[in-house]
């Protein structure tokens, strides 16, 4: 008996139960990623690229290192290009004896129509389809909701409920050795294709990166083993996580969660054992605590589906959005004159990947400040982002917008105390503005407020070398003639978790705050 296990996205290392139900139901298996051409396309408000080169490139060395890992186990993975549901219809057709096609569930109307047209394409073949749901630290059937149409449109509830009702579902062991593809089929396993064969453009790595990493399970799993066993760097993720520069403010797993090399489940078994055998704090929950956001947004997309994606929101809010392209290309290149603004938005331009902090702060600027049409950051960081999850990525642009899972309104970051707040000493914003690196302390993040003797002596010219602010917010002043006060050591150059800022105890979670505070 033949049987290809089908994934129409690349989650087979999060989703092992595909695998496992394979290899109790099936003679040979014929494990498949298929380039689908859609994820190549524009996007479908503004027609940004869907997928951007630092994305792609951690794609492609995570197939590479699944492929390699299959072919360690007994079997190999079978690599083709073109629409899911095409690919998989030639497949059947080649090897003629196909028992069942399996694949894990998306929860975005845009791939459940591509599960569909592979559902329909079984059917008419007389093939079983079966499909397993994955990628979530709880499971869809474990929720403590008679039905998703009942998921709390608050986080706090959703939390409340899963940690005290829910379950974790124990990891499934890895597979030492998988059924073969089937013998004498002929079948070739394909090229992986390069960036150029997809006509997309290669990276090339900026030394300044806070994510110096590749794709695939095996760097995943490195990845994991440093900050949890070889630095302890988790004991102290909540009060580091708001950090901006190097690599060990945070826990830097979202890439590999995105695409599938890691499992949010074993992260979590992890944890435990970590917290078993080391210690439990804040930071150990905290991890489990933002995979629960994680997954909250996977339901919320699951609940609304395209409402996701539509101007009015969650909440059918009407609000009358800009789309100035003149203020989006400034937000996008980095050169809105606004320094903290600027320098995030370089960082992901030249890198694929920003903060957290500089998410929540970039998206407020441009729905808030700027007022743009939030779909154009979102599709921005869509296409660039190498941690891009749909889920998370568009249900964190509504919040931000106001017009998603908040249940109060008019949250608006203040560019400046967020700055100084965050990067007191202002090394972040000279690390990707070097046109600034004049400018010494926290006064770098308002330069236009600087005497032309200062500006001249930090070879700075206001609208010749660094654009003057395209916009003003009246509540920067409160901020923008104080001097910086609980400076630390300067972070030019540090990695390690103890040159990020602390945590400020009034905060509350990554991307929400206090009603209370001027944020």
């Amino acid at each position: 008996m033949c049987y290809p296990a089908v994934s129409l996205a690349p989650l087979l290392y999060c989703n092992p139960c595909v695998f496992h139900w394979a290899q109790r139901n099936a003679e040979h298996i014929v494990p498949l990623y298929c380039f689908d051409p859609g994820h190549y396309l524009g996007t479908a408000n503004y027609n940004l690229p869907r997928t951007g080169p630092f994305r792609l490139r951690f794609l492609l060395d995570s197939i590479q290192d699944l492929r390699t890992s299959l072919i360690q186990r007994g079997s190999t993975l079978v690599v083709r290009r073109g629409r899911p549901q095409e690919v998989v219809g030639d497949l059947i057709k080649q090897l003629g004896s196909v028992s069942a096609v399996a694949f894990h569930e998306e929860v975005v109307p845009e791939d459940q129509q591509v599960e569909r047209g592979v559902r329909d394409i079984c059917s008419q073949m007389k093939v079983k389809v079966h499909t397993c749901w994955g990628s979530t630290l709880y499971h869809r059937d474990d929720l403590p909701f008679n039905h998703l149409s009942r998921l709390p449109d608050v986080y706090t509830q959703f939390r409340k409920a899963v940690e005290t009702q829910g379950r974790v579902r124990p990891v499934l062991p890895t597979l030492d050795q998988l059924k073969p593809l089937p013998p004498g089929s002929g079948l070739d396993e394909g090229l992986i294709p390069s960036p150029e064969d997809l006509e997309q453009t290669d990276t090339v790595r900026d030394p300044r990166s806070a994510f110096p990493c590749s794709g695939g399970e095996t760097q995943a799993l490195a990845r994991l083993q440093h900050y949890f066993w070889d630095t302890d760097a988790v004991a102290t993720y909540k009060e580091t996580r708001n950090g901006l520069i190097g690599l060990d403010y945070s826990t830097k797993f979202s890439p590999w969660l995105a695409i599938g090399c890691i499992s949010p489940r074993y992260i979590y078994q992890q944890i435990k054992k970590y917290e078993s055998e080391r210690t439990a704090n804040q930071s150990t929950y905290w991890v489990v605590f933002e995979l629960l956001w994680r997954d909250y947004f996977k339901f919320v997309g699951a609940k609304y589906g395209d409402r996701l994606f539509d101007i009015k929101g969650l909440q059918d809010k009407s609000i009358p959005w800009k789309k100035d392209m003149n203020l989006f290309n400034a937000w996008k290149e980095g050169r809105t004159g606004v320094p903290f603004v600027d320098a995030n938005m370089r960082e992901l331009a030249l890198t694929g990947f920003m903060s957290n902090r500089g998410r929540q702060n970039v998206a407020s600027f441009l729905t808030k400040d700027l007022g743009l049409d939030w779909r154009m950051g979102a599709e921005w960081f869509h296409y660039l982002l190498v941690d891009h999850d749909v889920s998370s990525n568009y249900g964190n642009w509504l919040y931000s917008a106001g017009i998603g899972n908040d249940p109060r309104e008019n949250r608006k970051f203040n560019m400046i105390k967020q700055g100084l707040d965050y990067d007191n000493n202002g090394d972040y914003v000279r690390h990707w503005i070097p046109e600034l690196k004049g400018i010494r302390g926290g006064e770098v993040h308002a330069p236009w407020t600087l005497s032309s003797a200062s500006l001249s002596h930090a070879l700075v010219s206001l609208n010749d070398t660094y654009p003057s602010p395209i916009v003003m917010a009246p509540e920067w002043s409160r901020h923008t003639n104080k001097k910086p006060t609980g400076a630390g050591p300067s972070t030019r150059g540090k990695t390690g978790p103890s040159h990020t800022p602390k945590q400020h105890k009034d905060r509350g979670i990554d991307f929400y705050f206090s009603k209370s505070k001027n944020f």
